[in-house]
């Protein structure tokens, strides 16, 4: 099969390498139909590392996927040949305490796609992963928007903390595909007070397409002073999307007492 290998830095070719197996009887093999390249992936390809993470070329990157079911092991029940699956790239171990307490997530030997010396990316052919990871989705969802559902899951995770408090103003930090997600899972929730920040314009203009009321760079805002004029007892949460120290020191400084950050 081809895949598509880092192999320095800015430097990606596309190889011919064994086609993977299905070893274990819970194992999928899936045929990768779309793949989106999340900031790490690029901060792989510019730097070959994330801190202490370092890219020992050549690797795969890749765990935004969406796939179809090739083939099945002989104990997979939740899917069949032919599904259309989206993926968890979070491979747990299902061994230790915290998976035996469902909480896979937290697994003490978690391994995740396309982190260097953890797991291979899928930006390939052909992946195999446990059935645990697969969740199939309606025939009639387009592979981009399947490969969207993890990213998707990241804001919607967060915005289910706020289950129980009485939210009517957020503030979101970053307008990113994470704070875009974000953003439209706030609105699902029914919050309508949505404050987003970008340093990038053309992002600016997707917060407001994602239901933002008001949106600014600060590049060329004073964005502490303008929320507060809009909002004189500040926000009940805020959600720092963009990785930056300047915005998570913008975060607590917008919070009312009590709020969530």
């Amino acid at each position: 099969m081809k895949t598509v290998h880092l192999t320095g830095i800015r430097q990606l070719k596309v190889s011919d390498i064994p086609s993977p197996q299905i070893n274990n009887p819970t194992d999928v093999l899936l045929r990768i139909e779309a793949v989106g390249l999340c900031g790490s992936d690029i901060q792989y390809y510019k730097t070959g590392r994330i801190g202490d993470q370092v890219v020992n070329y050549p690797f795969t990157l890749g765990h935004e996927c969406a796939a179809v079911v090739e083939d099945i092991g002989s104990e997979c029940r939740r899917v069949k040949k032919g599904d259309k699956v989206v993926v968890d790239p979070a491979v747990s171990c299902g061994l230790c305490d915290q998976c035996l307490a469902n909480r896979r997530h937290t697994c003490r030997d978690l391994r995740f796609l396309g982190c260097p010396e953890q797991l291979e990316g899928c930006l390939s052919e052909f992946y195999v992963l446990s059935e645990d990871n697969c969740y199939p989705v309606s025939s009639d969802m387009t592979s981009e928007l399947r490969a969207l559902a993890e990213p998707l899951s990241i804001g919607l995770y967060a915005v289910n903390f706020l289950r129980g408090k009485n939210i009517r103003s957020i503030g979101i930090l970053g307008s990113g595909p994470i704070g875009l997600s974000t953003a439209l899972s706030a609105r699902a929730k029914g919050i309508s007070r949505i404050y987003m920040t970008d340093k990038i314009d053309s992002r600016l203009e997707a917060a407001r397409t994602a239901g933002a009321l008001w949106t600014a760079n600060p590049k060329n805002a004073d964005i502490a002073k303008d929320i507060k004029e809009r909002e004189p007892l500040f926000l009940d949460a805020v959600f720092e999307c963009c990785g930056d120290q300047e915005a998570l020191d913008l975060a607590v400084e917008l919070l009312k007492p009590g709020g969530t950050l």
